[in-house]
């Protein structure tokens, strides 16, 4: 054991223009899975052999938070290492302001409408900094930090290339019309069907063929998947970073056929969901879960990739998820208890501060380096892959955030640091703040009604957060609100703020 510690110590202390190799990074960012939609936290209905599997051969975070509940301030947590109360990008904001951003055609149209407020250039990313350490970056998938023509388009955030969705918008349906390979506009060829409509009056909604027109030509998802490979074997010969930001399993409803197939044979018939809340589906269960099963499969198909350039001992592979599952447009988050052992459903996942919003999972794989089928209770977020990526990559010089190295424990080492705390606010769904002490979770909402009592959960008794501890424990509520108070630093962008806080 000694020598094999001996061995990744070595290897860390040579910088990434040293002489020994750096380690290639891919960084799988699911879209909305759920902490409990894969095996390895308990899913029983849906099958992902292959994201257990990098569990099986490395290190399961049992610990592990999202930067936010939410898609676009959870990278910019990721990216910056600041947490939600100091980051740029704290929230959605589709940037109204511009004109109807929401029209699908008229974005085709005219790209001006198209992408979210953009990270300033003078915001350092890690991946900048792996860039100038030698490492050739691509970003595939669903970006969301800065509008085409912006200074916050990935390859001027650190990324040599990119591929994928630019906007999150867009992203509302798996077969758009085009996606972004850098700054270029890829034509697929896919027809106009705007996202957020429903079936015809006409439409027999029990007859499979009425959804027909919800499924075309080309599949986002495999599109970028073969650009990611692509990028992995172009990049064989020298250090690599990718982060694989898939949209999966994002809404709307829209999966490969085989995988649906395999799971009306295994769930049976089923209700169709009949809403315009992202698109209509004749077999939304079986459908959701064919989107988990086609996102593992991608997962083991990159492996594959790895194995085949004889690059997978080399390369470090991280597994996880923006946020908790959704609440709508079909996904029966409930039926596949997609939190547990945290509760799912509106005010409990996505777009909220509970457990289910924020606890992911997160698995690291790195053949050789970590002890297999390892686990870990440390307490980590977003913000601390800012200098983990950093160390690994050996750089020695030191950058402000919020985050923390954890590197040491996934080397089995004694853990140098740990947080005292980890905070979060988000200005949606009320305008939300939440604190993580020890074992105890404070939570403020609904702050824009001029709320700002704290209740206070005990998770190790509680993970459901049900039973509010606050009136018993009022020197955690105490230490909890000085938090709130001291991390929430006002927001330059007005979209973000929060007038009650702000005024204090």
């Amino acid at each position: 054991m000694r020598r094999w510690v001996l061995f990744v110590v070595t290897l860390f202390s040579f910088s990434c223009s040293g002489k020994v190799r750096s380690p290639n990074i891919i960084y799988i960012l699911a879209d909305d899975l759920g902490y409990g939609e894969v095996g390895v936290h308990g899913q029983s209905i849906i099958e992902t052999p292959n994201i257990d599997s990098l569990a099986g051969t490395g290190m399961l975070f049992t610990q592990h938070y999202s930067g936010s509940p939410v898609c676009a301030p959870s990278r910019s947590v990721l990216l910056t290492g600041k947490h939600s109360g100091h980051t740029h990008i704290r929230g959605n904001d589709e940037w109204r302001s511009r004109g109807d951003v929401w029209n699908y055609l008229s974005v085709f149209k005219d790209e001006s409408l198209e992408g979210q407020r953009p990270l300033p250039d003078s915001i350092i990313t890690f991946a900048e900094v792996m860039q100038e350490e030698g490492y050739e970056t691509g970003f595939v998938g669903k970006w969301g930090l800065g509008a085409p023509g912006t200074e916050g388009v990935p390859n001027d955030q650190g990324f040599d290339y990119f591929f994928g969705y630019n906007c999150q918008r867009q992203a509302h349906t798996l077969f758009p019309m085009h996606l972004w390979e850098n700054d270029k506009k890829i034509r697929l060829d896919n027809i106009a069907v705007p996202p957020h409509i429903g079936l015809d009056p006409d439409d027999d909604p029990n007859d499979a063929e009425s959804y027909d027109r919800f499924s075309l030509n080309e599949y986002a998802p495999d599109v970028m998947h073969e650009r990611a490979v692509t990028f992995i074997e172009e990049s064989a010969d020298r250090s690599f970073f990718l982060l694989y930001a898939s949209p999966l399993p994002h809404l709307p409803l829209q999966a490969p056929k085989e995988w649906v197939d395999h799971y009306i044979e295994k769930l049976g018939d089923e209700e169709p969901y009949t809403g315009n809340v992202y698109f209509p589906n004749r077999t939304p269960r079986a459908t959701y879960a064919a989107m988990i099963s086609a996102l593992d499969e991608q997962v083991g198909d990159l492996v594959k990739t790895l194995r085949e350039n004889d690059i997978l001992d080399n390369t470090m592979i991280i597994f996880t998820s923006d946020n908790g599952p959704t609440y709508t447009g079909g996904a029966d988050t409930e039926f596949f208890n997609s939190a547990h052992p945290f509760s799912a459903g509106y005010g409990w996942g996505k777009g909220f501060l509970k457990e289910g919003g924020i606890r992911v999972p997160m698995i690291v794989s790195w053949t050789g380096q970590i002890r297999p089928m390892a686990r870990t209770d440390h307490l980590s977020g977003f913000q601390d892959v800012f200098p983990t990526l950093l160390e690994i990559c050996g750089v020695d010089r030191t950058f402000d955030t919020d985050g923390i190295s954890f590197l040491n424990v996934l080397l089995g080492k004694d853990e140098t640091k740990r947080h005292e705390y980890l905070y979060w606010e988000i200005p949606e769904y009320g305008g939300q703040q939440a604190v993580r002490i020890d074992n105890y979770k404070a939570i403020r909402k609904d702050i824009f009604s001029g709320n700002l009592d704290i209740e206070l959960y005990d998770l190790s008794k509680d993970p459901k957060e049900l039973n509010d501890v606050a009136k018993d424990l009022p020197s955690i509520v105490e230490r909890a609100g000085a938090i709130m108070l001291k991390e929430h630093v006002i927001s330059e962008l007005e979209g973000f703020q929060f007038p009650i806080l702000d005024a204090r």
